[in-house]
C-alpha cells in the first residue's frame, strides 16, 4: 500500500471515533500495545529520537528496497503515535518517505489530543524517520 492509502485509512480507523477525545486516546495507546518489540539491545542513547519529552527509540534498516522501522516509548500515547508513523513508512522506498505529505494528522485533528510538547516531539519523530530515509538514498545512491 502507498503512504496515503495508509494515510487514507488511519484517518477511516479515527473517524469511527467520532471525534470522542477518550475513545481516541485509548486508541492511541491500543495501537502502541500492537507495536512490534523492539529488542532491548537496540534501546540505546544513540537511538533515541532527540526533541521529544519521552524516551522514544527508533531503529532503520533497509530491507529488499523499503526501510523497516522499529520504536518503542516508555509512555503508552508517545508510543501509540510512533506507531502510526512505522505504519506509514515501514517497508516504503526512501524516496517514498522523502517526498510522503503527510496530512492525517489534520485529518483527525491531532493537535485537539496531543499538547505542543507532543507536537514537538511527533515532528522530531517524523524528521528522523526521514532522515533515515535520506541516509539510504543516498548510501544506494553512492553504491551504484
Amino acid at each position: 500500500m502507498s503512504i496515503n492509502q495508509i494515510q487514507d485509512e488511519i484517518i477511516g480507523e479515527f473517524s469511527l471515533l467520532d471525534g470522542d477525545m477518550e475513545m481516541t486516546v485509548f486508541y492511541i495507546m491500543e495501537l502502541g500495545q500492537k507495536l512490534p518489540a523492539m529488542r532491548e539491545v537496540d534501546k540505546t542513547e544513540d537511538n533515541v529520537v532527540k526533541g521529544c519529552q519521552s524516551k522514544v527509540w527508533l531503529t532503520a534498516r533497509l530491507e529488499n528496497g523499503g526501510i523497516v522501522f522499529e520504536a518503542d516509548s516508555n509512555t503508552a500515547i508517545t508510543k501509540g503515535l510512533v506507531s502510526l508513523l512505522v505504519r506509514i513508512f515501514n517497508h516504503q522506498k526512501p524516496e517514498a518517505i522523502l517526498n510522503a505529505e503527510l496530512y492525517f494528522m489534520n485529518k483527525i485533528g491531532m493537535e485537539r489530543f496531543i499538547g505542543t510538547q507532543r507536537s514537538n516531539g511527533f515532528a522530531a519523530m517524523i524528521k528522523q524517520m526521514k532522515l533515515y530515509a535520506f541516509a539510504f538514498k543516498t548510501q544506494t545512491e553512492l553504491a551504484r
